[in-house]
């Protein structure tokens, strides 16, 4: 079997669909121009734009005019995370979020840590939760802004987005609210009215959509610090040239996935609840990371296999063309244990057996069984070379 045949990484990257290659193609070709007035080229590419902004908005129930695309979505998070803080330091310096979010977020508070701002890491619990009691305790008179990660991208977790509203609303001043919704697009439905953020961040290749594409969310309103300098070709926030194609197959996967948002959620839950339940039925000594059912993400399983290292299963089922994640994506490409899992308990064993399985849309049941059983095997295998397991 050829590499990544069976491709079970969707958190990393997703596999582009067709119709968005299809729709990208226009834009590489013959619609290769830059917006522009009073030119019908230029005036062909702002109205293309304006499609792609709206339909972007809709997914998101926001207004047309609060979408900034960006280069992705770490880029729409630094946007937000130091254009906030920037326009606003006068105001406070303290700053909330948590010792699980998405390193985008801790990378941008240890540099504001490191530049005289103050920084909360909450913690999370067993299951990976941060709860909105702890957020609350945590908030002072010089808090400027809390920032989470709706779904962890480790294990899953959803957070309690709801709670953290109201906790906000009612700590007596302004506290801003960013939240990375990288893994939580397209899995799950997002309001950004209800969910009360005043920024928000998306990545079209988590979608089936081409990498180097994503949105923020800026609530009308929210001032942001000028981050980047430079011509503003089409958004005031990400200045110079903007990639055409890659907005138009951003777009195009929105609409795929967005065209039955509840179907499609249903199907990756089908999908990650039979590879969890296959796997605890085949594989003895298995721990799920992060707890079961819709408390978690609908595309993501992450189970630790005692006694034996996650890289050696990873590259030992890459050689049969299957492709998953141990660790963190994004995080440490070193070896050292995963920072979520020891956030939540887990020992370094534990972290370091860990395995993440996220499925697609074009995931099937054949591709599950294949990934199981020859996981059973390498299991099998590795625990006879294990000096840490005895059979019982």
């Amino acid at each position: 079997m050829s590499s990544g045949e069976i491709y079970l990484d969707n958190c990393m990257t997703s596999k582009p669909a067709p119709e968005v290659l299809k729709a990208m193609q226009p834009y590489l070709t013959e619609k290769f121009w830059y917006p522009g007035s009073f030119i019908s080229t230029g005036e062909a590419i702002n109205d293309a734009l304006n499609e792609f902004k709206g339909i972007v908005a809709k997914s998101l129930a926001a207004k047309p005019n609060e979408i900034h695309f960006t280069g992705g979505g770490t880029m729409a998070n630094n946007i937000a995370i130091k254009g906030l803080l920037t326009a606003n330091s006068d105001k406070g310096t303290h700053i909330i979020c948590s010792a699980v979010d998405y390193p985008d977020l801790l990378t941008n508070a240890a540099f504001f840590e490191q530049n005289g701002f103050e920084v909360t890491y909450l913690p999370a619990d067993k299951d990976g939760l941060v709860s909105a009691a702890e957020l609350k305790a945590a908030i002072k008179p010089e808090t400027i802004l809390f920032m989470t990660t709706i779904v962890n991208h480790v294990i899953g977790t959803i957070q309690p987005m709801a709670e953290y509203r109201q906790v906000l609303a009612d700590a007596g001043h302004k506290i801003y609210f960013h939240a990375d919704a990288g893994q939580a697009y397209g899995k799950m439905p997002l309001d950004v009215n209800e969910l009360g953020v005043d920024t928000l961040s998306v990545s079209a290749h988590k979608i089936h959509g081409p990498q180097g594409a994503g949105a923020l969310f800026v609530k009308t309103g929210t001032k942001l610090g000028q981050l980047i300098h430079g011509v503003s070709r089409v958004d005031n926030l990400q200045t110079g040239g903007v990639n055409i194609a890659l907005l138009a197959g951003f777009a195009k996967a929105v609409e795929l996935a967005f065209a039955d948002l509840p179907a499609q959620v249903d199907k990756l839950y089908e999908l990650s609840e039979y590879l969890l339940t296959s796997i605890e039925k085949t594989i003895p000594h298995v721990e799920l990371n992060g707890p079961r059912g819709r408390k978690r993400a609908a595309h993501n399983i992450n189970v630790t296999m005692d006694y034996i290292e996650g890289e050696a299963m990873t590259m030992m089922l890459d050689l049969q063309g299957i492709t998953v994640a141990t660790g963190s994506a994004c995080a440490s490409q070193g070896l050292s244990a995963n920072y979520v899992l020891m956030a939540i308990g887990k020992n370094h064993m534990q972290s370091h057996g860990s395995l993440k399985f996220t499925v697609s849309r074009y995931t099937t049941r054949e591709d599950l069984d294949f990934a199981v059983a020859k996981l059973a095997e390498i299991t099998t295998e590795l625990r006879k070379r294990s000096p840490l397991y005895k059979e019982h």
